[in-house]
């Protein structure tokens, strides 16, 4: 497991954007909204700069050539490393909340 700092709400949901299907930024913007019901907006500025970081950190990688989308719109794809990053993060975010019930239910 990886031991990393605590993602940001964009990066977290780039990631699980990305965790079955390869995507556009655009294409995980709207996704984001989707799955955070509207709590949650990625704008097109930290978008890509969220992007170039996790490439250069090995979390996602562009898809090149024929995975380009129809209208030639570069693809993100999670990688292996990626993976274990959100998964890892997932287990945080359980205890988390498990610590809380704990509390709040006694």
């Amino acid at each position: 497991m990886i031991k990393q700092a605590p993602l940001t709400e964009s990066y977290f949901y780039i990631l699980l954007c990305l965790y079955k299907e390869n995507l556009h930024g655009y294409a995980i913007m709207q996704k984001t909204k989707e799955l955070s019901m509207g709590n949650v907006s990625i704008g097109a500025g930290t978008m890509y700069g969220a992007t170039g970081n996790m490439i250069k950190k090995g979390w996602i990688e562009e898809v090149f050539g024929q995975e380009w989308d129809e209208r030639g719109k570069r693809l993100y794809k999670l990688t292996n490393q990626g993976k274990e990053v959100l998964l890892c993060e997932v287990e945080r975010l359980k205890s988390l909340m498990a610590n809380a019930q704990s509390i709040l239910e006694n």
